[in-house]
């Protein structure tokens, strides 16, 4: 018997999108290139960028609903009932709350049980955290599988949530297959720079980004370097950055960075490749996907030593202390200054990147889907 499996996308349609969106989206797609006998409904919100099309057995059913909430709550539900999926899979840490259909959720992390820095003064990512700190507890008894996406979170779920290991399942992400050493003969890059082998740094608002303590060691890594390189950070607010430089007293970085606002997904691989090291010095993440991605390109890459990002960066990658911005800085100047790390760091991304891919996430996907497929027949029976 084929499944009908439904598959929560909302905001894949927006123009610009953010992690989640990108896995969902790229797993949407593989599984429509590899899969063409069960059937699928990808449920989205409307928006301009219309990056998945309809095909013989994967439709795509726009649900037009005002706010984030609603949309999930009450109008996916009653979609999937119309279009009678028999497993519907939400894909963005949250669910609905009453919905009688046997539900697959992935969970990428949980870091709004964790302690949260009061200075976030984001709205955004506040109504966010507040939204999913009430709707997760009340769905995850409900869920047949959920899904996280690095072993380091699997073990933090199961250890702070409490969920039998039997109900969760660890598939890790991608990346696009764009990612890799290019020429840049159009000089795309200068889109947002204009001169390479810059830092690049993809910091936000976001605490977790540990965007502060990077602006510190660059600020000491200019004081040392004879290079001075300039660092180019995308999606960062002027207003944030400012009260960076104030409180820190790091006027020397106000005049080397580089902020074109959000950089687009197709001309990240140019970014990458133009780019002297990539900065990926979070204090936390579930996955990482910036990381794969630059070493895919033959990047170096500076990352933490904390969560997911030495199971996924592998143990030759350069592992910092997030929490100490000499050793960022240290590291900086040491790629800058040894060019036998700093060629042997590019060769270790090159490989490592090749043991992650979309078609293995989607591959995994698929053999979960049918494994609760046929749990929930089953119990019908």
């Amino acid at each position: 018997m084929n499944m009908r499996i439904g598959i929560e996308a909302q905001r894949i349609f927006r123009k610009n999108k953010h992690g989640m969106d990108y896995v969902v989206l790229q797993e949407i797609l593989e599984i429509q290139k590899m899969d063409t006998e069960n059937e699928y409904f990808v449920f989205v919100k409307p928006g301009e960028d219309r990056c998945v099309e309809s095909s013989s057995n994967v439709h795509v059913v726009e649900i037009d609903c005002p706010s984030y909430p609603l949309w999930e709550q009450w109008a996916l539900p009653r979609a999937a009932k119309k279009a009678k999926v028999e497993i519907l899979h939400c894909t963005s840490n949250t669910a609905p709350i009453w919905c009688d259909i046997p539900l697959i959720l992935t969970l990428h992390d949980i870091i709004f049980l964790e302690p949260r820095d009061k200075q976030n003064k984001s709205l955004y990512q506040n109504m966010g955290w507040l939204y999913r700190r009430i709707d997760v507890p009340r769905i995850l008894n409900k869920c047949r599988r959920i899904i996280t996406v690095s072993h380091f979170e699997e073990k933090n779920i199961i250890s702070k949530l409490g969920i039998p290991q039997n109900q969760m399942a660890m598939i890790y992400n991608g990346y696009n297959e764009w990612f890799k050493p290019v020429e840049d003969t159009q000089e795309i890059y200068k889109k947002y720079i204009p001169e390479n082998g810059y830092f690049f740094f993809l910091g936000n608002t976001d605490p977790k980004k540990n965007t502060e303590r990077t602006l510190i060691a660059y600020s000491k890594y200019l004081k040392k370097s004879a290079f001075r390189r300039k660092l180019l950070m995308a999606d960062l607010d002027t207003n944030y950055l400012n009260d960076i430089i104030v409180r820190n007293g790091i006027e020397n970085i106000r005049h080397q960075i580089v902020m074109p606002g959000y950089i687009v997904n197709s001309d990240l691989p140019y970014i990458y490749n133009n780019s002297f090291a990539f900065l990926y010095t979070s204090l936390r993440e579930s996955f990482g996907i910036p990381l794969l991605e630059a070493m895919a390109c033959g990047t170096p890459v500076i990352t933490s030593n904390t969560s997911s990002m030495p199971e996924i960066g592998g143990s030759d990658a350069i592992l910092i202390s997030p929490e100490n911005s000499d050793e960022i800085a240290d590291m900086m100047l040491k790629l800058e200054t040894d060019s036998a790390f700093y060629q042997k760091q590019k060769e270790i991304g090159l490989e490592r990147a090749k043991l992650f891919s979309w078609k293995n996430t989607a591959t995994n996907l698929l053999q979960l889907y049918q494994e609760v497929y046929q749990e929930v027949c089953k119990s019908k029976n």
